[in-house]
């Protein structure tokens, strides 16, 4: 009588396993790419309750000590309407976000904003929510 051994070794790889794993890393990497600030300055936001939904083109920013960025580059008050012109010219709906530190005088934020009245431009101002 031949005896047979029941314990026979599987020589297939199951994926599925495998498959749950990148799934997982890639909604991780999804959900943290988005929460990501668009810019990299350090500016405390005054707070306000409204929020905008509008995607904007470029950013603005104003420093504590009235240093002036086009998203990461540094840019004289003088230049930045030309700036911003070469930036958004073509598109009719040119959102620009400003993004001024709370301890900045109100005549320098006032600058940017006629900037982008004679230019045509929608302005909307970033707070930080309550």
């Amino acid at each position: 009588m031949a005896i047979k051994s029941r314990n026979k070794v599987s020589s297939s790889f199951n994926m599925s396993s495998m498959t749950d794993i990148v799934f997982l890393l890639l909604i991780f990497f999804m959900i943290t790419s988005t929460l990501v600030h668009p810019t990299a300055l350090k500016l405390l936001l005054p707070h306000g309750s409204n929020q905008e939904n509008a995607k904007p083109q470029t950013t603005v920013s104003i420093t504590s000590d009235l240093q002036f960025f086009v998203e990461s580059d540094q840019v004289d008050i003088n230049s930045l309407e030309r700036i911003l012109q070469d930036k958004l010219s073509g598109n009719p709906d040119n959102y620009i976000s400003l993004y001024a530190d709370k301890t900045v005088p109100i005549e320098e934020v006032v600058k940017v904003m006629n900037i982008a009245k004679r230019n045509n431009y929608k302005l909307i101002l970033a707070t930080s929510p309550n």
